[in-house]
């Protein structure tokens, strides 16, 4: 063993064996493999920390609205948790939570900035989802109102020790009239989790903040509910109980007049996140791009091998004129796998501690989470199995060289095994190539995608907790600048989605259907947005609109063929939930709310309001930093105490499509890593024909052949074998692109041409490479050929 490893060392430095360019082929193949593996396991290890996980369950709600169906949706009225705690043996415990303020600034003592995730939480939290507490009595604190929890990373930013922390007051700035007490620390919420927070504010705050409906059993659906079965239960046993409850609180004969179905159904925790379509979608493509890009560095490995049969045949002879047999030579073989594999994965974590930070980036989590106790032993297997085809193909060849081979020259090439291995490496860079295109071409057409606004010289500020005076005072005073074209106020962007209510006839208790709620906007809301009346009249400044409602073209027609009204919908009258009894004043044309890829498909309503609401909108004339600046200036003197920040509308756009962006750079990573693998294993197998057909070719040169003649004996190889893989490979990413493409409600045209474009791109890489590499023995001397051969 000793004296092979002695080998695999001497031949590791053989000029002319090009072992370094398999060994960090290898090695950057395994490193962008290994960790997309790690990302696809980190996926599917969701919630996977919380003890008992397989006896936790999110209570899921499930209904219909006139024969319209939503299943699924992951959050419920307030009462129904504890309920089900109450009425239900077998629910060992439940909890709910709701998020009110996501990376909301406050302020602790000292004055200090800080930014966290906020939730309320009842005293039960930890009972189903728990986590240690360092600090402090979690279900004693989550019972008092305007008490928290923080996190320990939260904790160590306020500068103190988590026991000095108790005590302490931190305010909001969207609520600085409220005070609130830190209570205890608990530890972090680890990366795989969907649901992460920083604050934990008791449940009995709640009407300090929203709206309270904790109690409530229907409407005001906003919290996240959990539950734990007692041992054995399984939560189709409960479906009995769990209608039988609803019975006793909620009407469901008024339901079921109102066109409305209601029921619940229990979704086990450990599966929320991997099993949503998305994520299997994108861990489909991120194994594909895996295995793609580990499939190439291992044929490239293999191919280098045995391009090297060659030269070492005479070695392998000799070891056999001195006994060696075919055991002792797939020993010899496969200490050196042992030895350049191992090199191979030192470079592949070297590589991810050098670029540990755009990894980081890319795939949205620290490699500290990607590399659990989990993820390890799927990373070990994959690199056993890469052993297993790089050892024991070239075992089987180099133990299979004739001992005669050590007093003549060998011909056996294995040829027939290298373009086998230039095929299969020629489908997946085809594949990887036209994935990045299609991919390249929808995150753009979604940055660029007209959402039915304007939004390129938009500015906001989210001044929530302001007064009225003063945003209104901010509103007037930037509207008189030069370069201020128009401003206004919403409740909510459009592109951030929106919260829903009930659309009912007038004098019926009937809902027709769900619509995306924008709430209150200002007047010159869709002015600034460059959003057109269809029919009607835009709001008019004064009270006389506050019971008036602009709805969506989607919407008119709804209510067209529901209610039949055949001279329209303005001046007409309907009772939306939250809103009362309104009259549509006009039609708005429709426009996104949401983005691409989270579209919300339902029509969509405007309020009017009088006085300024949570966002102020600026549109400039001409969009640049000084103008950004002054804005700043003039808001934080007349807001001194607020947190402000002026950010381009299109800045959130282009946030909003964050996750395509990175998943393209990933693809865009293995793209580069393969096609340079590829042109390695190709430049090499070319070098190795031009050497082994020096003669030949010198013989045809002195024949009469061309340069041309002599580059086409390479190319009708080459192009025989790699037109079949090119049309495999479009095959396979057609199949994986509209799979991907399936994410979106508006895509990109991918058209046959595209397609056609990426195949030709790939065949002009490897014509070019290969004349090339060949044209260097297509001119030389014959003469030398022939002295040499």
């Amino acid at each position: 063993m000793i004296n092979n490893i002695r080998l695999a060392f001497r031949t590791l430095f053989r000029k002319g064996s090009n072992n370094g360019v398999r060994i960090v082929s290898l090695g950057i193949g395994l490193a962008v493999s290994l960790v997309l593996i790690a990302k696809v396991c980190f996926e599917q290890n969701y919630e996977d920390f919380y003890p008992d996980n397989d006896r936790i369950y999110q209570i899921q709600e499930n209904y219909s609205v006139s024969g319209n169906e939503f299943q699924g949706r992951g959050w419920v009225s307030g009462g129904v948790a504890p309920g089900m705690k109450n009425e239900i043996p077998q629910v060992e415990a439940a909890t709910r939570f709701t998020y009110f303020a996501n990376d909301a600034v406050f302020y602790t003592n000292d004055k200090k900035r800080l930014t966290g995730d906020f939730i309320l939480a009842d005293n039960c939290l930890f009972d189903v989802l728990p986590r240690p507490m360092l600090v402090g009595n979690a279900k004693k604190v989550l019972s008092q109102p305007m008490y928290v929890l923080i996190s320990k990373s939260l904790a160590k930013k306020f500068g103190e020790n988590p026991s000095d922390i108790i005590g302490q007051t931190i305010q909001m700035d969207e609520w600085p009239e409220n005070t609130l007490v830190v209570g205890g620390v608990f530890e972090d919420i680890p990366r795989n989790s969907d649901y992460r927070y920083d604050v934990i504010v008791s449940l009995p705050s709640i009407g300090k903040f929203v709206g309270d409906g904790s109690e409530n059993w229907l409407g005001n659906d906003r919290y996240s509910s959990y539950v734990r079965l007692t041992k054995g239960t399984k939560p189709e046993q409960l479906t009995k109980a769990i209608q039988e409850m609803q019975y006793r609180h909620q009407d469901k004969e008024e339901m079921r007049k109102a066109g409305f179905q209601l029921y619940y159904s229990l979704l086990p925790i450990s599966s929320l996140h991997s099993n949503s379509p998305e994520v299997k979608k994108m861990s489909l493509l991120l194994v594909l791009l895996a295995f793609a890009v580990i499939l190439t560095a291992t044929l490239n490995y293999i191919l280098v091998a045995l391009s090297s049969l060659v030269k070492r045949s005479k070695e392998m002879a000799v070891h056999k004129c001195y006994g060696a047999g075919q055991k002792e030579i797939s020993g010899i073989i496969l200490t050196e796998t042992i030895v350049f594999l191992s090199i191979s994965i030192i470079i592949a974590i070297l590589l991810t501690v050098i670029f540990r930070e755009t990894i980081e980036d890319i795939l949205m989590a620290p490699i500290s989470s990607l590399l659990s106790a989990k993820v390890i032993p799927w990373l070990v297997l994959v690199c056993a199995i890469v052993f297993l085809l790089v050892a024991f193909i070239p075992a089987r060849a180099f133990a299979k060289v004739p001992i005669s081979s050590a007093f003549r020259n060998s011909k056996e090439t294995r040829r027939k095994w290298k373009l086998a291995l230039l095929f299969l490496q020629f489908i997946a860079a085809t594949f990887l190539v036209t994935l990045l295109v299609v991919i390249a071409q929808q995150y753009n057409f979604m940055v660029n995608d007209n959402p039915g606004y304007e939004y390129e010289n938009i500015v906001y500020c989210y001044l929530r907790g302001a007064s009225t005076i003063d945003k209104q005072k901010a509103i007037d005073e930037l509207g008189n600048l030069p370069f201020v074209e128009a401003t206004a106020s919403c409740n909510t962007l459009p592109v951030l989605g929106a919260s829903g209510n009930n659309v009912m006839e007038q004098g019926s208790d009937k809902e027709l259907f769900n619509i995306a709620d924008l709430y209150e906007v200002t007047a010159d809301y869709l002015g600034l947005m460059k959003i057109s009346i269809v029919d009607g009249q835009n709001f008019e400044r004064g009270s006389a609109d506050s019971t008036k409602v602009l709805i969506s073209e989607k919407m008119a027609q709804k209510l067209e063929g529901m209610l039949n009204w055949k001279d329209g919908v303005v001046g007409k009258s309907i009772n939306i939930t939250e809103h009362g009894m309104v009259t549509i004043k006009g039609v708005y044309k429709n426009f996104r709310i949401g983005s691409v890829n989270y579209d919300d498909s339902r029509p969509s309503a405007l309020f009017y309001g009088e006085f300024p609401s949570n966002y102020i909108l600026i549109r400039f004339r001409q969009m640049n930093q000084k103008n950004i600046m002054q804005v700043t200036q003039i808001l934080q003197k007349i807001l001194p105490e607020k947190d402000i920040v002026v950010t381009p509308y299109k800045a959130e756009v282009v946030k909003s499509y964050e996750s395509s962006r990175l998943f393209r750079n990933a693809v865009m990573i293995g793209v580069i890593v393969t096609l340079i693998i590829v042109l390695a294993g190709l430049i090499g197998y070319i070098h190795d024909e031009t050497n082994r057909r020096g003669a030949e070719i010198a013989i045809r040169k002195v024949n009469g052949a061309t340069t041309s003649e002599i580059l086409q004996l390479f190319l009708q190889n080459i192009l025989r074998m790699s037109l079949p893989a090119l049309l495999i490979g479009e095959l396979v990413a057609v199949y994986s692109a509209n799979k991907w493409l399936e994410n979106f409600s508006a895509k990109a045209p991918v058209s046959v041409w595209l397609y056609i474009s990426c195949a030709l791109f790939v065949l002009i890489i490897i014509v070019g490479s290969v004349a090339v590499t060949a044209y260097r023995t297509a001119i030389q001397n014959p003469v030398e050929a022939l002295k040499r051969d």
